[in-house]
């Protein structure tokens, strides 16, 4: 009779904790944790091409007049970008060398068989300091310039000289896919001028300064 007993408390025991338990709640299954994306950074060295067009003014200094070459241009672009973790700010070094085709070629009293200023080709080494909007920064730069300057006057030689002058400019780069960039600036150029003496009828300084509008693409490394 004992046994009976204690068998029947025993399974009442399990059945109200059995029943209890099933009125409990359930656990809420875990979640994942959110996705967070990982921002664009803009750290590395890079490799490309640009490509534009430019006008300026070139000054002659004894002849009272002016010459305004402009023609387009292309070359090869390299640079390194620093983006710190978390900062929208970039900064970096670029340099390049452009072919260019700028000239132009005036007649006046002055200068009756024609006189022509040219630029053949241009170079710059800039810093760059940008401004990240995760895949878009805008940036300002500046920095040397150094380049060709030729003037010549029909009939007599001319001159034809290597000169370092400045830049200034701004631009916007945008992140495309994978690892490519591209780019459109604008800089202005001041290479001073060179002294045409005995190559020129008149003794003068010619000099040459001018805008220029670039477009560019970029792979990153």
């Amino acid at each position: 009779m004992r046994r009976v007993l204690l068998t029947s408390i025993s399974l009442l025991a399990f059945a109200a904790t059995a029943a209890v338990a099933a009125d409990l709640p359930r656990s809420m299954p875990a979640k994942a944790p959110a996705y967070v994306p990982v921002g664009y950074n803009w750290t590395g060295f890079y490799l490309g091409i640009n490509g534009g067009y430019g006008w300026g003014r070139s000054r002659w200094s004894a002849y009272g007049t002016s010459a305004d070459p402009s023609g387009g241009m292309v070359g090869l672009t390299a640079g390194y970008n620093w983006q710190g973790v978390g900062s929208p700010w970039v900064f970096g070094l670029e340099g390049d060398i452009d072919w260019t085709n700028m000239k132009d070629r005036f007649v006046s009293a002055t200068c009756p068989t024609g006189c022509e200023t040219k630029n053949d080709w241009l170079g710059t080494a800039r810093g760059r300091i940008g401004y990240a909007f995760d895949r878009v920064m805008p940036y300002v730069t500046g920095g040397a310039a150094f380049g060709d300057i030729k003037a010549n006057q029909l009939g007599f030689a001319g001159v034809h000289d290597t000169k370092v002058g400045w830049t200034v400019g701004g631009g916007v780069e945008a992140a495309l896919v994978g690892n490519w960039t591209a780019k459109v600036e604008y800089l202005h150029v001041d290479l001073g001028s060179v002294n045409c003496n005995t190559g020129c009828s008149l003794p003068t300084r010619v000099g040459f300064h001018s805008d220029q509008v670039r477009g560019g693409i970029n792979y990153r490394f």
